[in-house]
């Protein structure tokens, strides 16, 4: 059988991107709940707030690390199975990839340690404001790197020199068209994928009774946050869409299943995509509902998929992934607001409320690949939107040289998630009072030792 040198380049680079992808989004929200935690702990002085600390800090250590380990894999896929890209945008998305790590990832690492191992050291000011600076810094990690691919959606700010880009505007660069709205859109959703992991977790630990006084509290907490953001991330998310209609309406067409341009165009709820007759088999459609969502006109156009002829992405995997997406959110929505409503009705979660939260630990990550697919695959056959198609960089390496490295990220990479969802069975499953997490982390007994 033969193997498409280049297909098993773009499978690789979408696995290393689907495992890293999903620990940086919990840290970046995990982060801004630790901060939460702290700030309520500093203020009330109530231990169950620390407690609640010292368990989540455990995971969020983990997580970091895991997220560092597979982020440098991503660097050496530049290198060894994209050169073309760096040769011809090395100029741009060098520096920006040297930026995240100089601003954000040393600033991470450094008050890291602070968090782990410094409580006993320093007074509870400079640990709550060790906490501030890695949650801020796991925001601007994000924000490097998702002005890096943003510019690859939707390139701004660059020249030529030597047949090579060049950046001739940094800040329209750094912030091109798409670039504030990917950047909310997916800070938005790693708070999400926290929300749901620490309600998760939670509720996992009230079922197996092995919960202390402090986890109904940090279960509360997540629900909350979910219940609120949903909503803004739905809002998000609609601005982001009318952005990627003006920018890459190819993209919108393929999300949509559109292929004939048309006004008015009617919403495909699901359907089997035949690209090769180029239409949609058994689908079921909401007259002028499409146009609606994404113009806010009842016959506002959309552009179809038969004007990108050889220039739009593989549609079903961006029409289903879509879906996914949307679906998950739609989830996430049910089960906050429910939990809300239980919680405001009873003042408590029990039995089948808890399984569901349990169900739904992991239901970010499901959310944000979807995501993350959608955009990435619905910028193809481009690396650079409209500027340097992917098959023009990709390596002349033979199919079986890079077959071998995907089989050996495969293996580490479920070696690993398997490791990781163990680590944090083992921390959950541990009864609150055996728990020997609060060593360092002694309740201040007096107003001067707490600040």
């Amino acid at each position: 059988m033969e193997f498409d040198p280049l297909l098993l380049a773009r499978i690789q680079f979408a696995v290393n991107i689907s495992f890293h992808i999903l620990f940086p989004t919990i840290s970046i929200g995990l982060g801004y709940f630790l901060l939460f935690f702290r700030i309520r702990f500093t203020l009330t002085g109530d231990p169950t707030w620390e407690f609640i600390y010292a368990f989540w800090v455990k995971i969020f250590a983990l997580t970091f690390a895991l997220g560092v380990v597979t982020g440098i894999t991503m660097s050496f896929q530049f290198g060894t199975n994209w050169p073309g890209y760096m040769e011809q945008a090395g100029n741009i998305a060098g520096p920006l990839l040297g930026y995240e790590v100089l601003t954000a990832f040393f600033l991470e690492a450094s008050f890291l340690g602070i968090m782990l191992f410094g409580k006993s050291r320093v007074s509870n000011r400079v640990h709550l404001l060790a906490t501030a600076v890695v949650a801020l810094g796991t925001s601007l990690s994000a924000f490097w790197i998702l002005s890096l691919n943003s510019w690859m959606q939707t390139p701004a700010g660059y020249g030529y020199a030597d047949g090579v880009m060049v950046a001739k505007d940094w800040l329209a660069v750094i912030f091109n068209p798409s670039f504030p709205y990917r950047f909310f859109h997916m800070l938005i959703a790693s708070l999400l994928t926290a929300s749901f992991l620490v309600a998760g977790v939670s509720a996992w630990r009230m079922i197996k009774q092995v919960d202390g006084p402090a986890t109904k509290k940090v279960l509360n907490t997540a629900i909350i946050v979910a219940a609120v953001l949903v909503p803004i991330q739905i809002w998000v998310g609609d601005l982001h869409g009318l952005n990627t209609l003006k920018h890459q309406p190819a993209k919108i067409a393929a999300m949509e299943g559109v292929w004939e341009t048309e006004r008015g165009a009617p919403l495909t709820l699901f359907g089997i995509i035949d690209e090769e007759n180029k239409t949609t088999h058994y689908a079921l459609k909401i007259p002028k509902l499409a146009s609606l969502v994404l113009t806010h006109q009842w016959d506002g156009e959309i552009k179809g998929l038969n004007e990108f002829a050889g220039e739009h992405p593989p549609v079903a995997p961006v029409f289903w992934a879509f879906r996914i997406m949307v679906a998950m959110g739609m989830l996430m929505l049910a089960v906050s607001w429910w939990s809300c409503y239980r919680l405001w009705r009873y003042h408590t979660l029990a039995g089948f409320d808890l399984k569901v939260l349990s169900a739904m630990t992991f239901s970010g990550w499901v959310a944000v690949l979807a995501g993350w697919y959608v955009t990435e695959i619905g910028r193809q056959p481009w690396i650079v939107y409209q500027l340097i198609r992917t098959e023009q960089v990709v390596a002349e390496h033979g199919a079986g040289t890079v077959l071998s490295s995907l089989l050996a990220y495969c293996s580490m990479y479920i070696f690993l998630m398997i490791s990781y969802i163990g680590a944090l069975r083992y921390l959950s499953d541990k009864p609150a009072q055996s728990l020997s997490l609060l060593h360092e982390y002694t309740p201040a007994t007096s107003t001067e030792e707490r600040n």
